[in-house]
């Protein structure tokens, strides 16, 4: 399955940063997902979608 955030955070026009704070993560985590070097938790998953 194909990692999208960063196309839909692009697309919405989202930092990393606030879509980190809507999940309750760092924008760590989210460049990390978005770079294909962490796979989210199932919860953090749902979030992100």
């Amino acid at each position: 399955m194909q990692n999208s955030i960063a196309i839909w955070r692009k697309t919405l026009e989202l930092s990393q940063a606030k879509v980190a704070k809507l999940a309750a993560v760092t924008w760590q985590t989210i460049n990390a997902i978005e770079n294909d070097k962490y796979n989210p938790s199932l919860s953090l998953a749902f979030k992100l979608a």
